[in-house]
């Protein structure tokens, strides 16, 4: 089986990603992406785990977070996953794996990479075709960064507080930011394969402290839970 490269750290900001079985959609109706965020805010809020950014696609969903323990977010992220897997075959029926594997996480610098790899996320939808302009999308952190729509979910990313003194003008360096990453075409590519995005002194300062990346399986595990016909991770 392919495998990816994973640092696993406390105190932290991770990039997560969690796509459905083959591809499949998780998302079907308003309501489901509505009880995916109740779901996650329930398990979050008791781990101590703060969502910064966030991406819910038809088939995945990209969220930026960040942790106190390393532990607590797989215990988090495997009762989000099994918790909705539940709420989606309820609803839906199906039978097999509902998720597609392992959820993959990404350990991110804080300053402009995390204000980046934000970005990023949130143009998914540009980029899939599903809008035109982010701000047309209604399942991401753009309605708060980009627009300045209130959502209870997301703690502001300190970067983001920090470009400007009002909100008018952090939304208006936000979209400026936001457009010339879109311009620029940038892929994060070498991210995806090293499990970090940051500077090269930033990987090698997780190494120095001993924080030696964890091999994991981008296949099936070999032994899953299987909860009321939703089996996975």
């Amino acid at each position: 089986m392919p495998r990816s490269y994973r640092f696993v750290a406390d105190d932290a900001y991770y990039h997560i990603l969690s796509r459905g079985n083959n591809k499949k959609r998780i998302f079907e109706e308003e309501k489901d992406y509505e009880q995916f965020l109740e779901i996650m805010k329930l398990y979050f809020k008791s781990a101590g785990i703060e969502v910064i950014h966030y991406a819910l696609m038809t088939n995945h969903y990209h969220l930026i977070v960040k942790i106190k323990d390393a532990a607590g977010l797989k215990k988090a992220l495997q009762q989000l996953n099994q918790g909705y897997g539940r709420y989606h075959r309820k609803m839906y029926g199906g039978v097999g794996y509902f998720w597609q594997g392992r959820y993959k996480s990404f350990l991110i610098e804080s300053g402009r990479y995390l204000l980046e790899c934000g970005i990023y996320i949130e143009l998914n939808p540009v980029r899939a075709g599903i809008v035109a302009k982010p701000e047309d999308y209604q399942w991401s952190s753009y309605q708060l960064y980009g627009e300045g729509k209130e959502n209870k979910i997301i703690t502001v990313s300190p970067e983001y507080e920090g470009l400007s003194e009002t909100k008018e003008g952090r939304i208006q360096m936000y979209r400026e930011m936001l457009k010339y990453r879109f311009e620029e075409k940038r892929k994060l590519d070498r991210y995806f394969k090293t499990g970090v995005y940051g500077s090269g002194e930033f990987e090698e300062k997780l190494k120095g402290k001993g924080l030696a990346g964890l091999w994991s399986h981008s296949g099936r595990p070999k032994k899953p839970e299987a909860r009321r016909g939703v089996k996975e991770d």
